[in-house]
């Protein structure tokens, strides 16, 4: 019952909250966009395309247990 009056209130669901956190820290950090080439030497290698959405889905995981108050990211 009070799922369905917060819903009404237009409160934001936890989930909704650690999206939009990880959109603001992979934002900021740039997590999940490939890396640049560039000329000389590279020590990394180019993380392939389901690294970076293992890195982000890590993320929404942190990102939502930092919001429930379970955990904090680190």
């Amino acid at each position: 019952m009070d799922a369905i009056t917060n819903a009404s209130l237009g409160a934001r669901r936890n989930e909704d909250i650690a999206l939009d956190l990880l959109k603001f820290v992979a934002g900021t950090a740039g997590v999940g966009r490939p890396t640049m080439p560039s000329t000389g030497f590279s020590g990394a290698t180019v993380p392939k395309p389901e690294e970076h959405v293992t890195q982000l889905l890590e993320l929404y995981s942190r990102c939502l247990e930092a919001v429930e108050g379970k955990g904090a990211l680190k």
